[in-house]
């Protein structure tokens, strides 16, 4: 197989947790044994829990080894520390597949970059260089590696490069397979779960003033127990009635306003809309999210105005598609 091959299963990995991972980049990895078997396809779940590549060596050593206790092990802390005490030289044959390149420096977990470099794996293949000032360099640690460039792995830490400097905005929106979206929910739970996720790690959420009208959202985190984040209200319209929920989520800051200023004080904004918001911020969406329920039956649909987007990655839960995309680069 590729280099390609076994880089994109860690990509398409790390993708399930898109706009989860704030303030930390989305990453995968992916260990394969000396006879090019694979050991483990991990990802980053949530900032402040073990990283990518921590993740896939604990699966691979414990395959490995048959090692079961390793597996108990849930801070990256441990899991670093039990690796270091017990690897006897296991991975000398091993490589690694890593969608950024591992991180330079200890923060919330330790170094990845030094745990790859004593564990003394045969190679690291890394698919996008690391430009963060604080946790960059990590391949200088380490003795054998190589950087694949791939796009695909640049598209998936785009939110983290440009949310480390300004503000990355992703519109979020759902339809049924006739493109309408009026009629009531339209997504699956899992589907609003994931939503509730990204809403428990963004810091604002912006939404227009019809659908606060007539939707009377809370827009909290509550499918998954989450924090709540500040709201911008998109509206020429000032007033609102105030027993609408979204005002009374304690905790939060409320702003209304005709344009869009609010948000450059703002790293990792999600726009919830429909049509009209669509419109509004075509110009400040870095990336889409759609998703798609099996249905059809609405009247109105989503836009009737045409845009032309890239596919980064698509998925299915139990019953939508969820879609990543961008605009289209202009020729």
């Amino acid at each position: 197989m590729s280099h390609d091959f076994y880089l994109n299963l860690a990509i398409d990995e790390a993708w399930k947790y898109q706009g989860l991972t704030f303030p930390n980049p989305a990453v995968g990895a992916l260990v394969l044994n000396e006879s090019g078997e694979i050991l483990s396809i991990e990802a980053h779940h949530k900032a402040g829990e073990a990283h990518a590549e921590v993740k896939a060596l604990q699966v691979a050593f414990s395959k490995l080894t048959s090692d079961q206790e390793i597996l108990k092990l849930q801070t990256s802390s441990e899991i670093h520390h039990y690796l270091l005490q017990h690897h006897n030289n296991i991975f000398k044959q091993c490589a690694i597949y890593v969608t950024l390149e591992p991180c330079n420096h200890h923060g919330k977990t330790p170094s990845c970059a030094d745990l790859l470099s004593a564990l003394g794996l045969k190679h690291v293949y890394i698919g996008h260089k690391d430009e963060n000032e604080v946790a960059s360099n990590g391949s200088k640690k380490l003795e054998y590696f190589s950087f694949l460039d791939s796009q695909r792995a640049e598209d998936l830490i785009a939110p983290f490069k440009k949310w480390s400097s300004s503000k990355f905005v992703t519109y979020k929106w759902a339809q049924r397979l006739d493109g309408t979206v009026d009629g009531g929910t339209v997504s699956s739970k899992e589907s609003r779960m994931n939503v509730h996720a990204m809403r428990d790690v963004c810091d604002l959420i912006v939404i227009g003033g019809n659908t606060v009208r007539e939707d009377r959202p809370t827009l909290d985190a509550r499918l998954v127990d989450g924090r709540v984040c500040d709201v911008f209200i998109y509206s020429d319209q000032k007033e609102f009635d105030q027993s609408i929920p979204l005002f009374s989520v304690q905790g939060r800051s409320v702003m209304v306003g005709s344009d869009l200023s609010a948000l450059d004080r703002y790293n990792n904004i999600l726009i919830e809309g429909g049509p009209s918001m669509f419109e509004a911020t075509k110009n400040i969406v870095d990336y889409y999210l759609c998703f798609v329920s099996p249905k059809i039956g609405g009247i109105i649909p989503f836009s009737k105005s045409p845009l032309a987007l890239d596919l980064l990655h698509s998925s299915q839960d139990k019953n939508d598609m969820k879609l990543w995309l961008k605009p289209k680069k202009k020729a």
